[in-house]
């Protein structure tokens, strides 16, 4: 089934303190009109169509926000390093500059981490929180070397043949009997931005834990993760659920793309979170 694209009418490019954002805006409509939107964090290298499928298994009247990091897609990468404090600051105006005070996350790998901090950052704007195939930064039980070597380059992003390759071994699931749908995931309709823009996605997590702070996050949270994710071990989920003092973990049979590749599964599960 061909997979849809952000319509054109709700893709704009802003400027937030200085830097120059992509960001495409879903208005809710119907009983969902008025409620808080969700604001999607990507993963690291990845531009705001990547999680298309799954936008589009959530129920439509729904309010979504996604938006390309800084480097990423169609944002220019920011002229200086930032981390994950800055960079949630300068979503948290982004969100502002939308006119939304109050809004759920969902953080995906790297787009966690972010979600993590601005929902302990933001505390009195972020509602509810949910957390897909993430862990806690640098203090966390890591991949495989071989895993933790493939996601150091952005070549998966940019050589279609390349991951496909690599995709059965870092993403797992249902990757594992059909390597080319993840290349296809990353490359049909997700746009590569400049090298340097992963580098310093990576960079912003070096160092970076949410452990100190997760047992005084208060918003009600949903974790998901699969059992067979090679670049976010399963334990990591079990981690977070226990820390975090309103936290209900559900694990899916499948890998780190779980998201988008069970969409049809998975997406129900945050709409009746969100919902609760």
């Amino acid at each position: 089934m061909a997979r849809a694209t952000p319509t054109r009418d709700g893709l704009r490019t802003l400027s937030i303190r200085g830097l120059q954002v992509r960001v495409h805006e879903r208005a809710g409509t119907g009983d969902l009109a008025d409620a808080p939107p969700l604001l999607l964090c990507n993963g690291i290298g990845a531009s705001l169509e990547a999680l298309q499928p799954f936008v589009d298994a959530l129920d439509p009247r729904r309010g979504i926000v996604r938006f390309d990091v800084p480097g990423v897609g169609g944002s220019p990468p920011s002229p200086v390093l930032y981390n994950l404090m800055t960079l949630s600051s300068w979503v948290g105006a982004l969100m502002t500059r939308l006119g939304h005070h109050d809004f759920d996350v969902l953080g995906m790998s790297w787009g966690g981490g972010l979600a993590q901090q601005l929902a302990f950052q933001s505390r009195r704007r972020v509602r509810r929180l949910v957390l897909v195939a993430t862990g806690t930064g640098s203090l966390m039980v890591p991949a495989h070397p071989r895993v933790l070597r493939t996601m150091l380059t952005p070549r998966r992003h940019r050589d279609p043949e390349y991951a496909a390759s690599v995709a059965a071994d870092i993403y797992g699931g249902s990757m594992r009997n059909d390597p080319a749908r993840g290349a296809a995931l990353l490359h049909d309709v997700t746009r590569a931005g400049p090298r340097r823009g992963y580098y310093m996605q990576l960079a912003a997590a070096s160092g970076w834990t949410s452990l100190p702070f997760l047992p005084f996050l208060r918003q009600p949270t949903l974790v998901l993760a699969g059992d067979d994710d090679p670049i976010i071990p399963l334990v990591n989920a079990r981690v977070i659920a226990r820390l975090v003092p309103d936290c209900r973990l559900h694990v899916y049979r499948g890998g780190h793309l779980g998201i988008l590749t069970e969409s049809d599964e998975l997406a129900p599960v945050v709409d009746g979170f969100l919902s609760a």
